[in-house]
């Protein structure tokens, strides 16, 4: 636990009521917070060994460390220590001997029950009396301190700025951190011994927040294998056709082709490709050809990190290069969209909020939303909270958050779904004060309202102007499918399901706008074609409730009632406390709801 920075008990006595109370004198000094990683697990096993360690620690601190670096030990709490310095570079080799006090026990120790320190200094103004430091510089060193890896100290740019040259230290720059309750992103570096390299993990830099939300790529023209003049047109085929894929996915900024040329023939490093053009990742590769065929070799690399995170071997014929839906450009495509998205996302789930950029940020929160644990839906609300809270001004986070509380409802994770589609709306309201015309934000609201079922003229109206203000906004379209599958014509829904889906031919949501094409099927009464898109969409996401009811029901009504026993078993299986009443709790009203509650009756929910 990082040391507070209250202030430490006794307290001075008060002052007489009405009596102004007197503020200490204001001093520079250099703030260390120190605390020992993980101490309640380690105190669990052990207590006692915890405790005895530590306690020589703070000896070893305020007897030699301290005294020998100039610093004045301020508090210590048991699992943690606030101290200040006169001067940063004192307060980094305090902190760099305090990180090798508990070398020599460790080497004693199984790798469980070790011992390991993370700290952060910040120099800033103080106030400062007898028994406390008091001041927002206190509270930054403690955030940064929030930020260090075991044996790491990460400093604030105040120290970074004032060490003198001569600590035997290894500095990396860690870029921009957002840090709870802190306005501004601040700027943060890491300090190792020289000693350590190697031995302690590393936090790659995030790049700085942007108000597109959508990670960038460049597609540089592949290389051939060949000398053979004619087969140099292959290169910038799969290119120009990887890129007109890639654009047509909502989740991407794709780098143009006029941008991208200019590294033909360049053996660039992805870091030069990045820093030159602004692209978070570059897909790349070479290619070879014999007779009809040809052979790709592609490769999708971390621009910010210089690391591979997918590559493959493709094959094919060279004529379909030239066909306007290519078969080999289109499994490129999505090989590489795919790959981008789930590193991203992967990322999301192992790196603390504040290390992770707005980019990462957006696309974690809505693809995690889109999942069916309740640990990703918690995971995806703090993931768009924290792009709420650095972009307030921004309507696209707000939307989604209002789209994170419809999806409690779908996932069966919420006992009152009324409540939640208010939440809804409440949310989408924040977005549309912002941005009165944003497509995203009337489609979300449009679809909570259109679940209620309380205002569904009003939900239309939204829907509409949503489609109207972008034509090429996948979820406006989707939402609108929605609306006509359960209160208007169901001969609409197909056409407005099926541009959804066009409009996004990479989205890693397919699975969704699949399942809404099944339930268009299904409201217009063609449950064959029903199933063919439900089982498509069931491929790409098993767990998914809407989906499993609506083949549920094209099963139950096409007679195929052993296959619907089956729906009906998962449907029980993810949501076991299911009752007739609580599915019919919103939307009671709608034909597509009662024939779904019509056919889990049938099937015994009661």
């Amino acid at each position: 636990m990082v040391p507070s920075p209250a202030p430490s008990s006794p307290e001075p006595a008060s002052p007489p009521h009405g009596q102004a109370v007197e503020l200490p004198p204001v001093q520079h000094k250099t703030v260390l917070v120190i605390d020992l990683v993980e101490s309640v697990r380690l105190m669990a096993h052990n207590e006692e060994q915890v405790v005895r360690l530590w306690r020589g620690f703070v000896h070893h601190a305020t007897t030699e460390v301290f005294p020998l670096h100039g610093g004045r030990l301020v508090k210590s709490l048991g699992d943690g220590l606030l101290a200040e310095f006169e001067h940063p570079a004192q307060a980094v080799r305090a902190a760099m001997a305090l990180h090798r006090h508990f070398d020599s026990a460790n080497q004693n120790l199984p790798a469980a029950q070790q011992l390991h320190l993370r700290a952060g200094l910040n120099a800033t103004q103080l106030y400062i009396d007898d028994n406390d430091i008091y001041g927002q510089g206190v509270n930054l060193a403690a955030r940064v301190a929030d930020l260090a890896a075991p044996g790491e100290t990460v400093v604030t740019a105040s120290v970074y700025d004032a060490i003198v040259v001569g600590i035997d230290a290894d500095v990396q720059d860690r870029g921009e951190s957002y840090l709870k309750h802190w306005p501004e992103p601040v700027r943060t570096w890491t300090v190792t011994p020289i000693a350590a390299q190697g031995a302690v993990p590393r936090m790659p830099a995030p790049e700085a927040a942007t108000s597109d939300f959508r990670p960038s790529i460049a597609v540089v023209p592949f290389e051939t294998r060949s000398h053979v003049a004619e087969q140099f047109v292959i290169g910038d085929l799969l290119a120009d056709g990887v890129i007109t894929q890639l654009s047509r996915s909502p989740d991407l900024r794709v780098i143009s082709r006029l941008s991208t040329s200019a590294f033909r023939g360049r053996q660039a490093t992805a870091a030069e490709v990045g820093q030159r053009l602004e692209a978070a990742y570059t897909l790349s590769g070479s290619y070879v050809s014999y007779g009809d065929k040809v052979v790709i070799n592609a490769e999708l690399c971390d621009n910010r990190r210089g690391e591979v995170v997918w590559a493959d071997r493709l094959a094919g014929e060279v004529m379909d290069l030239l066909q306007t839906e290519s078969q080999l450009i289109h499994q490129l495509s999505e090989a590489c969209s795919e790959a981008l998205l789930h590193h991203m996302v992967q990322r999301t789930l192992v790196l603390p909020v504040p290390q992770l950029d707005s980019n990462a940020l957006m696309l974690g929160g809505i693809t995690l939303m889109h999942r069916s644990t309740p640990r990703d839906l918690q995971r995806s609300q703090q993931l768009l909270e924290a792009v709420v809270d650095r972009h307030k001004r921004v309507a696209t986070p707000w939307a989604w958050l209002s789209k994170w509380h419809i999806m409690q409802v779908v996932q069966g994770l919420t006992a009152e779904p009324a409540h939640a589609f208010r939440e809804a709306v409440s949310v989408a309201d924040r977005a549309l004060d912002l941005e009165p015309h944003s497509s995203l934000a009337m489609a979300i609201k449009g679809h909570a309202l259109c679940h209620l079922g309380e205002n569904v003229g009003e939900s239309q109206r939204l829907l509409f102007s949503a489609t109207d203000a972008n034509p090429n906004d996948p979820m406006a379209w989707l939402y609108r499918c929605v609306w006509s599958t359960m209160w208007g014509n169901t001969a609409d829904a197909i056409p407005e399901a099926s541009r959804a889906l066009e409009l996004s031919p990479l989205d890693p949501q397919r699975y969704y706008f699949e399942m809404m094409l099944a339930a268009s099927h299904l409201g217009a009464g063609e449950l064959e074609k029903s199933i063919q898109h439900g089982e498509r969409s069931l491929k790409k996401n098993r767990y998914h409730l809407p989906t499993i009811r609506t083949l549920m029901t094209a099963h139950y009504e096409l007679g195929q009632i052993e296959r619907a026993r089956e729906m009906f078993g998962l449907v029980k299986q993810l949501q076991p406390s299911l009752t007739l009443a609580t599915y019919l709790q919103t939307g009671t009203v709608s034909p597509t709801r009662q024939r779904t509650a019509k056919v889990l009756s049938a099937l015994g929910l009661n």
